[in-house]
């Protein structure tokens, strides 16, 4: 058990209320060290543990030194485990970090969104620059404010009040899709303003339905959008947007209804 000034160094401890758990982290890491651990959850999710040294580096465009010895300090703290050779893998500890701050980060990217009239391609860098620096209070009134949503404006899962791990949402992407499939778009990504801003000029943003007309041999995906005309994916775009099928169960509407609201350009 934890008590006193040395729960401030840990993500266990007492609460202010007295309850043996998990303690919020505001103040113990570095900011450089949470947006480690948020890009090590990401990269675990995405492609499974262990994650590579150079996938971090590539993910926050840093070199791998500076990853290595940063996660040698996180090692040291117990936020992760590493396999040499093979990369690194949160603990507990770290998950619950790594949680806390992409659960601010997802938030604050729906309230800049929905409230602030953010365009969506500006939230995620907005978002970097606040996540680390809001209190308790705040998250919650801006969780409140938003009823509490589900997704960012991305499409992304936010994690819980309780700082649980959102629930998996298995998709396809675009590029494994076949001519005449129709698909609902459920998430895209959130750090490349220019595949944003094609997107969105697309009319491909959560929620939207699509039919693929074409799949080239060399990679290309033509889709085509209810409102517009057809619309050529590179390969690389195409692999970064997810899809479900649009014949799932409930798919009453082209827009998902605890998604945050996004600005047409």
């Amino acid at each position: 058990m934890c008590h006193g000034d040395p729960c401030r160094n840990s993500v266990f401890g007492v609460d202010p209320q007295g309850f043996i758990g998990i303690v919020r982290t505001a103040n113990v890491f570095s900011d450089a060290m949470e947006d480690y651990l948020k890009a090590v959850y990401v990269l675990q999710i995405d492609e499974g543990p262990p994650v590579a040294t150079s996938d971090i580096a590539a993910y926050l465009d840093v070199t791998a030194p500076t990853v290595s010895s940063m996660l040698g300090d996180l090692e040291e703290r117990g936020l992760l485990v590493r396999e040499k050779y093979k990369g690194v893998e949160l603990t507990a500890e770290g998950e619950t970090v790594a949680l806390e701050v992409l659960r601010h980060h997802r938030l604050l990217e729906a309230y800049l969104a929905e409230h602030l009239d953010y365009d969506w391609t500006e939230v995620h860098e907005e978002a970097d620059r606040l996540e680390h620096h809001i209190s308790e209070e705040f998250e919650r009134r801006v969780a409140a404010a938003l009823d509490d949503p589900d997704v960012d404006p991305h499409g992304d899962p936010i994690p819980g009040a309780d700082l649980s791990p959102p629930d998996p949402r298995p998709g396809t992407r675009i590029d494994e899709l076949t001519e005449g499939d129709r698909a609902v778009v459920d998430r895209v990504p959130d750090a490349d303003d220019e595949v944003l801003e094609y997107l969105q000029s697309a009319g491909l943003t959560p929620g939207a339905r699509l039919v693929v007309t074409e799949v080239a041999p060399f990679g290309m995906v033509t889709v085509e959008p209810p409102d517009s005309g057809s619309v050529s994916l590179p390969e690389e775009v195409a692999r970064s947007v997810q899809v479900r099928p649009a014949d799932d169960p409930g798919e009453e509407s082209d827009e998902r209804p605890d998604s945050p609201r996004v600005e047409e350009a």
